[in-house]
């Protein structure tokens, strides 16, 4: 078998298309219960993905950039992505786990604290989907900070937005590395539990990380004993020059949105000039799909719904499985490791994925017929980080 294609989910409501909410085979009445996203995870797991992420953002969702666009026909309001997660973890055993947490106007220690626990609530599938909040909208649920107005994004030039963002990026490395610092403070055998010396940790192995930046000023240790995985996987979503650079700075895995072959191949090539340092940074292209002999049938309906053609920062596939199998082993060619697929409609595409793509896949020689390892990292062949830490002490 060749080098195997790696398969993710983004798991947003009853799914990407606005209208999706209005098909029947939905339940739009359960998406803000638990039950409904085990199931969803469970399906997901049932056809070996990776992993699935979980969308979240400090506002409602809106059609605007910045602000609430008043709309009542579209879903809006989410539950907490780490607490769904969280959630689910006990209900699965192989599928990786990752909630988005926004950097901008939350704090990392309790970022980073969450996604420790849920590392330990999952046995090593965690990770971290790193997300900024430009918005002076989302500002203004804090009171804490003034941002400018955005009127469109990506910002354009060298104005005070686009400023403004890579600011936000800046804060969001630091965040990062704050959390990874934390994740790192209690070497992996920190934990004593002799009961007969009445020693339960072992204090010489728990550090001070003593991070001092623009924004942040932690002390550490952290709270949660040192992860599972050691450093659960950061990811990012990534659309042009300042978050390709944050990714390749901070992320373990970065989503890319080309919409063709050519453009996944320089947007790789861009990736691969930028410096980095450790592993090499995982590439995967996120598309919208809608699967089946019916799909481009399918979305003209939702669009008549909606009131407009449906389009997306990321591509958007209609066909069969078949016909998606064949752009997925095409863009891989082009340096695309693996793929973060939004199904249009849930269940119905999220199925096509689980059931049908997978199954295309592997008669392919493309895409496993187990899971090969107990944790996420293992899933995308990244080894366990030994501590910064313990590194020094030894």
């Amino acid at each position: 078998m060749t080098e195997p294609i790696h398969l993710a989910v983004a798991l947003d409501g009853v799914g990407w298309h606005p209208a999706a909410w209005r098909e029947e085979c939905t339940r739009p009445r359960e998406i803000f219960t638990a039950g409904y996203w085990a199931r969803l995870v469970a399906e997901a797991e049932r056809g070996l993905l990776d992993f699935v992420t979980f969308e979240d953002a400090l506002g409602l969702q809106s059609t605007l950039p910045d602000g609430v666009d008043g709309r009542t026909d579209q879903v809006r309001g989410r539950l907490d992505a780490v607490l769904i997660a969280a959630r689910v973890a006990p209900l699965t055993t192989r599928i990786g786990l990752i909630p988005t947490a926004t950097t901008t106007h939350t704090e990392p220690f309790h970022v980073a604290m969450a996604i420790a626990t849920l590392d330990h609530v999952s046995r090593g599938r965690a990770g971290w989907r790193v997300r900024v909040s430009p918005g002076r909208t989302h500002a203004r649920h804090f009171g804490r900070r003034d941002f400018p107005r955005i009127e469109r994004l990506p910002a354009p030039g060298d104005g005070p937005v686009a400023r403004h963002i890579r600011e936000l990026f800046d804060e969001a490395a630091d965040a990062v590395e704050v959390a990874r610092r934390l994740w790192d403070s209690w070497e992996d055998d920190a934990e004593i539990r002799d009961v007969a010396t009445g020693r339960f940790i072992d204090r010489d192995k728990l550090h001070y990380i003593d991070f001092s930046g623009r924004w942040f000023s932690v002390k550490g240790p952290a709270i949660t004993p040192r992860p599972p995985q050691g450093q659960p996987l950061v990811t990012a979503l990534a659309h042009a020059r300042i978050p390709y650079e944050f990714a390749a700075r901070s992320a373990d895995v970065v989503y890319v949105t080309p919409h063709t072959r050519e453009e996944a191949a320089a947007v790789v090539r861009e990736l691969r000039e930028i410096p980095r340092d450790g592993d090499p940074l995982k590439i995967f292209a996120d598309l919208v799909v809608f699967l089946g002999p019916d799909a481009a049938a399918r979305k003209a309906r939702l669009d008549d719904l909606d009131g407009a053609e449906f389009t997306s920062d990321a591509a958007v596939f209609t066909g069969t499985v078949e016909e998606l199998a064949d752009l997925l082993e095409d863009w891989r060619r082009a340096g695309i490791e693996g793929y973060r697929l939004r199904p249009g409609v849930i269940p119905h595409d999220l199925k096509a994925i689980t059931r049908g793509l997978t199954a295309a896949l592997r008669r392919r020689g493309l895409f496993r017929s187990a899971y090969e390892a107990p944790t996420l990292r293992g899933l995308l062949g990244l080894g366990r980080p030994v501590s910064r830490y313990a590194r020094a002490v030894t």
